[in-house]
């Protein structure tokens, strides 16, 4: 997001549904055009920029505003040529530093598409603009914020140490509160990295509280959401994690045309809190309108959902489901593990579930965090391949991340891995103790799935004390604790249980509904926040389930939503 003039504050957004455009002239159209961008309106705005586009010349900031509603409404591949006109005419109009910020724009819109020649490309222009610039400004802080995440992402912690610092002091100088939000982050992420947790993290919660009460520019915002998300499931705050989500769910949710592609991003991150406290139906919506809306705009998130599904299905007791989301993770650049290891040991494959966790853990190096992600399944599947003395380094590893980072999530994790080692060396008295810490922290959390696997070992410690009845207690909580999530139910598919038709996806069903209620493509694109590509590409399906074809493929899809009941007569009107 550019830094725009006063006709674009986007830290002051208009509140209001938008008003329609009455009046004739492009110059009216222009003014609505911008108070809606402004109140972040992308459907109204684009519409109304659009219009003005054919009655007037657009400067470089409008072209810039028109571009980006494109791309909140997941629309970049249309966005983008405009957005690259908006830095030919920033040029022309001798404004470097908003060309210089148009093309670090641009540059991560073709990064996240996976085109990275042309993002260097026109990365390099950003900072060629910057070094001709006669002072230093805000763009610098900006481009020393980019340096800054590509440090931290090669685990150069100094030098993302140094760049942080650079943004907080540029943010200052120049009194830019999107830097100083930024600065703080970064330094807030580096000291969470270095384990210095309780200093680090209270950091990045007032970078959120700028990035939620409307002080940034939206896409910042998002990106210091996405932030803070990653360095909760470092250090396994998963309070935090949840808290955070639903403010930000609540953020996205107020604009008047949805947060397009960070609504999603934010899905991702809901589908994980949702399936931690065993409302797993609710986290497989998520996780798969992720997977259908953002395909064609950014492959990580995809991934991430698709890593979650697989999660949800292993633990269910649906290893091929399970099998083919974690295949689809790993192709979309998402590491499988640990949870393709656990799947790897369900079926009986033990020795290769530890050898992959073995080279999982070799490839991290020793980054303590990275590790901890991977090492309570190598504590899980190294005791079930009697390797106890290798599942006892892990859990004791555990113990000191767990206890520099100071979660409840973290402690339960690690007091998790020394009851199981205790359990395998036949010491009852330290795997009670370790297991009902776990147990604790687990239930404050709401960890359901988690729980139930608590109590199963917990009625192994009481066995091997002889306490019978203790045993029988825990298994019979954890057994209903178990039918409450369905576990080992026979598996039935997120279409089966909403009863849908045709095989029709829940998304597919939903745009269905639409196109009979006379909506046009662009309009459901819009409603729904999505590309029109994206819509196109769900009614392709729907027509071939359907088996109907040509001209007459959407009239026949729209009798049979209504034949099927998918749409209330009365509903059978444009709306």
């Amino acid at each position: 997001m550019v830094s725009l003039g006063s006709q674009y504050d986007m830290t002051t957004p208009e509140g209001g549904p938008a008003t329609p455009v009455v009046r004739s002239g492009g110059q009216v159209r222009l003014e609505d055009g911008r108070a809606a961008y402004r109140r972040r309106d992308w459907v109204a705005a684009r519409e109304r920029l659009l219009a003005a586009r054919e009655q007037v010349d657009l400067g470089a900031e409008d072209l810039y505003a028109l571009g980006d509603c494109f791309w909140w409404l997941g629309a970049h591949g249309e966005g983008l040529p405009i957005l690259q006109e908006a830095y030919r005419a920033a040029e022309a109009e001798e404004h470097p530093e908003l060309a210089a910020r148009i093309a670090l724009d641009v540059a991560y819109t073709l990064s996240i598409r996976g085109e990275g020649a042309p993002a260097s490309g026109w990365m390099r222009r950003a900072y060629r603009i910057a070094e001709e610039l006669p002072e230093e400004r805000p763009l610098h802080g900006y481009l020393a914020y980019v340096e800054f995440e590509q440090a931290l992402d090669g685990h150069d912690l100094e030098g993302a140490s140094t760049r942080a610092d650079r943004v907080s002091e540029l943010g200052g100088r120049c009194e830019d509160r999107t830097l100083l939000a930024l600065g703080a982050l970064g330094r807030g992420r580096v000291l969470v990295r270095r384990g210095q947790v309780r200093n680090g993290m209270p950091l990045l919660d007032e970078a959120m509280l700028a990035a939620v009460s409307d002080e940034l520019p939206p896409d910042w915002a998002g990106n210091i959401y996405c932030h803070l998300m990653v360095a909760c499931e470092e250090i396994a705050d998963l309070r935090r994690a949840a808290e955070w989500t639903q403010v930000t769910a609540r953020w996205c949710e107020a604009m008047p045309a949805g947060a397009g592609p960070f609504m999603g991003i934010c899905r991702v991150h809901r589908a994980h809190v949702l399936q931690l406290r065993g409302e797993w139906d609710a986290a497989e919506r998520e996780a798969r309108h992720v997977v259908e809306d953002l395909i064609d705009f950014d492959l990580e998130p995809v991934a991430n959902a698709q890593y979650v599904l697989g999660e949800l299905a292993r633990q269910r007791g649906d290893l091929a489901a399970a099998e083919a989301a974690f295949r689809d993770a790993h192709r979309l650049g998402r590491d499988p593990q640990p949870g393709l290891a656990l799947l790897r040991m369900a079926t009986g494959e033990t020795e290769m579930a530890l050898t992959s966790l073995r080279s999982a853990l070799t490839a991290v190096g020793d980054d303590p965090l990275a590790r901890a992600r991977l090492l309570p399944g190598l504590v899980e599947v190294a005791v079930r391949a009697g390797a106890v003395d290798e599942a006892r380094a892990g859990a004791e590893e555990l113990a000191v991340v767990a206890a520099a980072c100071e979660t409840t999530g973290a402690r339960a994790v690690a007091q998790h891995a020394l009851g199981r080692v205790s359990l395998a060396d036949g010491d009852a008295v330290g795997a009670l103790t370790a297991l009902r810490e776990a147990l604790r922290c687990w239930q404050g959390l709401g960890a359901a799935y988690e729980t139930a696997r608590i109590r199963d070992e917990l009625a192994r410690a009481y066995e091997l004390l002889g306490d019978a009845e203790a045993a029988a207690r825990e298994r019979h909580a954890a057994a209903g604790t178990r039918d409450e999530l369905g576990v080992g139910e026979p598996r039935r598919t997120q279409r089966q249980r909403s009863r849908l038709p045709a095989d029709l996806t829940a998304r597919e069903a939903e745009i269905l509904q639409l196109v009979a209620r006379g909506r046009s493509n662009q309009a459901i694109a819009d409603h729904l926040v999505l590309s029109v590509r994206t819509v196109e590409r769900h009614l392709a399906t729907v027509y071939q389930k359907l088996g109907v074809g040509g001209r007459s493929a959407r009239a026949a899809a729209v009798s049979f939503a209504h034949r099927e009941g998918l749409v209330e007569p009365s509903d059978g009107r444009p709306a």
